[in-house]
């Protein structure tokens, strides 16, 4: 898809996933590699029926007990629902714009049937994209949504967000204990994102914003509604970093704080990145390749 210079380009194969977003040639997120088939190598990934983690891959609703597949190598919990690992179908293609479709009949330790479908959008200046997931059962059926972008960071890349706390989380990555939202650095106001340590931790009371500030003078602006959270991934050392816009926080089925669609109601998450240079003083090839 294209509009004016900026590009982006999608696989319904792999996930219904991003391969990547550049504006005039400069990638804005992580660009797949030709040929990728893993949805972990991807620019973004959609989340449903759940985001993150289910402890075990095990819960209970509506009084009876649950059993996922553990989808996620040795990892010992359900990770990101099915969409990531599902081949989607486009069922509408424009030149800057598209319609993706992902249908779940019952199974695979979650017998609620689902229609899941993706919009993606853009203008010279903006990616939008929104996802839904509509009950297409005769039961109430638990739902969570969600987005997961890998944004890139040069050395300089500062980003920004206010939120009212966070979740610190156990060695294999569930919700511990609630903390300030500046433990594990002071995102309030525009800070060096890369670092030496390992965050993966969602955030609370999220505005539904956040800035990031690259060192070629670009600026992406993220927006989302119907998010609360905001589930922040910076490896150590890394050269890519995840922002992801979500519904709930991990394992939230377990912990009462997942939603609940009835039949034949349908949830929904959006997001947008608007794009917009903030230094025009740099030369276009400080861009991140």
């Amino acid at each position: 898809m294209r509009a004016g210079g900026l590009e982006a380009a999608i696989s319904p194969a792999v996930g219904g996933s991003l391969l990547s977003l550049a504006l005039d040639g400069v990638n804005l997120l992580r660009r797949a590699p030709d040929g990728a088939s893993d949805p972990l190598a991807m620019a973004s990934f959609p989340l449903v029926p759940y985001a993150n983690r289910i402890a075990n891959g095990r819960f209970a609703f509506d009084g009876r007990n649950y059993r996922l597949p553990l989808n996620f190598g040795d990892h010992p919990h359900s990770i990101h629902g099915f969409g990531w690992q599902t081949a989607w179908t486009a069922s509408e293609t424009l030149a800057a714009a598209t319609r993706l479709t992902h249908d779940h009949g019952g199974g695979d330790g979650w017998p609620w049937p689902y229609r899941a479908e993706q919009q993606v959008a853009l203008t010279p200046s903006l990616l939008s994209m929104s996802l839904s997931i509509t009950n297409v059962g005769d039961l109430p059926m638990p739902a969570g949504l969600g987005f997961h972008p890998y944004f890139l960071a040069d050395a300089a890349t500062m980003i920004q967000f206010d939120a009212d706390g966070l979740w610190l989380s156990t060695p294999d990555m569930l919700p511990d204990r609630h903390a300030a939202a500046d433990m594990l650095g002071d995102w309030s106001r525009p800070a060096i994102v890369r670092g030496d340590t390992l965050v993966d931790n969602v955030y609370t009371g999220w505005n539904g914003t956040a800035t990031i500030r690259r060192g070629d003078g670009l600026r992406l602006t993220l927006r989302a509604t119907g998010a609360g959270f905001l589930h922040v991934y910076r490896p150590p050392g890394s050269v890519d970093f995840c922002l992801e816009p979500v519904s709930h926080m991990p394992d939230a089925i377990n912990r009462g704080g997942m939603a609940t669609v009835m039949p034949g109601d349908t949830a929904r998450v959006a997001m947008t990145i608007a794009i917009d240079k903030i230094d025009q003083t740099l030369p276009k090839s400080a861009g991140i390749a």
